[in-house]
């Protein structure tokens, strides 16, 4: 049981580093809880409560970066929240049998869109390269839905929706990366802590995974906004890539 807390604890210190930095740390902490036999809907919910101290925590590392942002993020953040409602609706809603059906899909889409990071953050920046002075017109329509989608993604499972959102906001939005990435970490809180809020009241929650993922995760949150952005992105993504494939592997077995 020691061994087990400790590695939960430290996979959640793990996943508050890397959200704040890219946003895919579910693909470390919802493994390791099925490692050790949680089941698969027990563990997402217990996971995500857990995670939303970490996501405040990697906002609060980042608040410079939302200096002159408040319409935007106030804007966007109503879109996250009915995103994230409906996702976790959907999570309690459709049958188990659904879930576990379609997390291995979820996770490869993960892993995918990690892998697939560097690309899609040279892209937005060639566009932003051809565009006018950041700040130079207003935010296009399609930002609030393609966040909300973005939200129901987060609220139902949430592997890899930070760089889901860092591919919307860098297409769409005049603004340099580390800026786009505060108003993503205050998103994907927004998300996970309304996802919570509604799994505390109705979901099977094990509170002793939360406490450890919670504590972890408020840890990794500062580590990630302050030492986390001089890591070499590469390790940070061949790690995860592994920890994701793996858990694909124990869903196949």
């Amino acid at each position: 049981m020691l061994l087990e807390s400790a590695a939960i604890l430290l996979a959640g210190v793990a996943a508050g580093t890397i959200n704040t930095v890219v946003g895919s740390g579910t693909l470390i902490t919802f493994p390791t809880l099925l490692a050790f036999g949680v089941p698969p809907v027990t563990a997402n919910v217990s996971n995500n409560i857990g995670l939303v101290p970490g996501s405040i925590s990697g906002a609060i590392g980042y608040r410079r970066e939302l200096a002159g942002q408040r319409a935007r993020v106030l804007r966007l953040v109503s879109g996250s929240l009915l995103g994230g409602l409906v996702g976790a609706v959907m999570l309690l809603v459709l049958p188990e049998g659904a879930f576990e059906t379609i997390v291995p899909a979820l996770i490869g889409l993960g892993i995918v869109l990690v892998a697939a990071q560097p690309r899609i953050s040279r892209a937005v920046a060639r566009r932003r390269e051809a565009r006018p002075v950041e700040g130079t017109r207003p935010d296009p329509w399609w930002i609030w839905p393609a966040t909300a989608l973005t939200g129901v993604y987060g609220g139902y499972f949430g592997a890899a929706q930070g760089v889901l959102l860092m591919g919307v906001l860098g297409i769409g939005v005049e603004e340099s990366l580390q800026r786009l990435n505060a108003v993503k970490n205050i998103l994907a809180a927004a998300v996970n802590g309304v996802a919570g809020l509604l799994f505390v009241v109705v979901a099977d929650v094990d509170w002793r995974i939360v406490a450890l993922i919670a504590v972890g995760s408020v840890i990794g949150g500062q580590i990630g906004a302050t030492v986390g952005r001089r890591l070499p992105p590469a390790v940070l993504r061949a790690v995860i890539v592994v920890v994701g494939l793996v858990a694909l592997v124990s869903f196949a077995l």
